[in-house]
């Protein structure tokens, strides 16, 4: 599977902006959590960015880009703004497409698994004539995560792990629409790297933005152990063991010394 990953704005285009973010660095700080997460758990997939970095791209230069190179999927990511009274998710489709249509089977497929796990409110299935749907040749989606003008929404759009999780929904969302395989040869082994276990939740996030710092993406999720939550920070779920030990070197480089990774069977 071909997909073409468009982190909206960039560059002098900021998009959005509310509550301290600027909807360009959102965008394309999701937009890199998908392609990695793309890359490093699932076989036979390519991955081509509008941009990877802040720079400014035309709406006519990333269609055109995506046509060029024959992508099986468009997916457009954007975050929302409107006076800062509205809040939550919402997907756009053309405006031209039935119902019944692939586009629209892949926009319920994708709507089901980011509003699974995204924590906002479902502002629903939408359809409009915006240029990346429209002069795209192969079916194309863009979401709309969050509203970065309302306090609510920006709280959780500012915290790492929550990014994290909206990329996930994503890649869950295109292993569905389009029948991805797990790099591990169908393993029902998965390793994640775990790089620091926390009660306090601040220290957790503080670890997070320690290695984002660093370049490596990480998220924090919540174990129990003897009765008691703890703050876990996971850095990467391989279903590859090799690709695990790259990872944990990377963040053991970076000064993490405790890192470990944990084998599970699904």
């Amino acid at each position: 599977m071909r997909l073409y990953l468009d982190p909206g704005h960039g560059g002098n285009d900021s998009g959005a902006t509310g509550n301290g973010l600027l909807e360009k660095d959102l965008n394309l700080d999701i937009a890199l959590r998908i392609r990695d997460l793309l890359n490093n758990n699932y076989q036979n997939v390519e991955v081509n960015m509008s941009r990877a970095t802040d720079v400014a791209r035309t709406l006519g230069q990333r269609t055109n880009e995506a046509n060029a190179w024959g992508a099986d999927y468009f997916l457009s990511i954007h975050c929302n703004a409107f006076n800062g009274s509205a809040r939550g998710y919402e997907d756009f489709i053309h405006s031209s497409l039935s119902g019944n249509s692939q586009t629209a089977i892949y926009q319920n497929i994708m709507h089901e698994e980011i509003t699974r796990v995204n924590q906002l409110s479902n502002r629903g299935k939408k359809q409009q004539n915006f240029h990346v749907l429209r002069e795209t040749t192969m079916p194309a989606l863009l979401t709309e995560n969050g509203f970065i003008d309302n306090a609510s929404d920006a709280a959780l759009m500012g915290d790492p792990s929550w990014r994290q999780r909206v990329a996930q929904g994503h890649v869950n969302g295109l292993a569905r629409a389009f029948n991805l395989q797990g790099n591990g040869g169908g393993s029902d082994v998965i390793y994640r790297v775990i790089a620091g276990s926390f009660q306090a939740r601040e220290n957790a996030d503080a670890r997070v933005n320690f290695l984002s710092s660093n370049g490596i993406d990480s998220f924090v999720g919540t174990i129990t152990v003897s009765g008691q939550p703890w703050f876990r920070v996971q850095t990467g779920a391989f279903s590859n063991r090799d690709n695990a030990e790259v990872r944990l070197n990377e963040v053991k480089s970076a000064g993490i010394s405790d890192a470990f990774i944990v084998q599970e069977t699904l």
